[in-house]
């Protein structure tokens, strides 16, 4: 069923504490949601457009203008808006709308192709984990006393002795009871990775997410270390070393859809995940409940038994944009009551600032 009207809304939520992307402090978070409406059933879906600034080329007012391009020409009615010429963030809000619409009037969950036969009931989540030793220690000790298992911990290489004791900390507190992921945001030089590596235990760590600034290196830096690596920012930015990296230097792809180009450019990365035995991790950047709800879905999807996502990142926004607040109990993800949950909007933080007929 088609939409018989588009409305865009705009929202700003502040952060529970600053954020920073890319050496940029955010204090709050700032999007567009996509309503699209039928008009026999009353049906209405939603999709989020949220380039974050330091991680997106394009900012939330040209995001807007090309949305305002794509509804003047009735482009997404047949589709023929997926193309490359969009931004990320659009395409993905696009998509995501569209998607939803036609669970909406069917009244099932969306099914995608090459999905699992049976999609998981819940997604494990990864707690992310910055700061000082002592924050970190603290907020570690309070997320496995709510079940969480897996651990995503912020490095950089001008802090790498901190890095250090506060891997050595939470190896020391938890042992193998947890998994430790790294996520060093592509600021290490291989020479410095390989100092680094020396100085942590092997057995401590799943993996380092973008340790380096090369990543032509990643191979190299496996073979003199044997600890494997997980591609993000890679992925958008020089999507062609995908197929250059040898497989066994990776352990996992990390899938935020609204930068990489769309939901169907992430599934796509999920296939090759699953044919190369890595696991698929899909990532949020600071979205709502709209948008972590249906990424959920995503990761249910993707795998009967879905690799810890990062979608804690609820975490940091002092308002969620639905009814009922997206939340991991126990450090899981119910994919199922999550995704019908996503489908429903509290409009008491959104703003209307353009409608459109069909």
């Amino acid at each position: 069923m088609k939409a018989a009207h588009a409305l865009l809304y705009r929202y700003a939520i502040p952060f529970t504490e600053a954020i920073t992307v890319h050496g940029l402090k955010l204090l709050q978070r700032e999007g567009i949601i996509l309503a699209l409406k039928t008009t026999e059933d009353g049906h209405t879906a939603y999709g989020e457009i949220a380039p974050l600034p330091g991680l997106h080329k394009e900012n939330l007012a040209s995001a807007e203008a090309q949305l305002v391009e794509v509804l003047s020409k009735h482009e997404f009615i047949n589709h023929s808006i997926f193309h490359d010429q969009l931004f990320p963030s659009v395409r993905t809000g696009l998509e995501m709308a569209m998607i939803n619409l036609d669970a909406a009037v069917s009244g099932k969950s969306p099914k995608f192709s090459n999905a699992a036969e049976h999609p998981s009931k819940h997604v494990p989540v990864n707690a992310l984990l910055f700061g000082d030793i002592q924050q970190v220690e603290q907020r570690a000790v309070e997320y496995f006393n709510l079940g969480y298992r897996t651990f995503k911990l912020k490095i950089s290489s001008r802090n790498s002795d901190i890095a250090i004791r506060s891997i050595e900390t939470l190896h020391h507190i938890f042992g193998n009871t947890i998994d430790i992921r790294l996520d060093a945001n592509q600021s290490f030089s291989l020479d410095d990775a390989l100092e680094f590596a020396a100085h942590i235990p092997l057995e401590s760590i799943a993996y380092i997410e973008e340790p380096l600034k090369n990543a032509e290196d990643l191979g190299e830096f496996f073979a003199k270390t044997a600890i494997p690596s997980a591609l993000d920012e890679t992925l958008w930015q020089k999507p062609e070393l995908l197929a250059q990296i040898p497989p066994e230097a990776l352990a996992a792809l990390i899938l935020k859809p609204n930068q990489l180009g769309g939901i169907s450019v992430a599934l796509e990365l999920a296939l090759y995940a699953k044919k190369h035995n890595l696991l698929t991790v899909f990532s949020s950047a600071f979205e709502s409940g709209i948008s972590l709800s249906f990424y959920t879905w995503l990761a249910a999807s993707a795998s009967s038994e879905p690799a810890a996502c990062g979608l804690d990142t609820y975490r940091y926004l002092k308002r969620d944009l639905l009814e009922t607040p997206f939340r991991a109990e126990n450090g899981l993800l119910d994919a199922h009551k999550l995704y019908r949950a996503g489908l429903i909007v509290n409009k008491s933080d959104l703003k209307l600032i353009s409608l459109w007929s069909m």
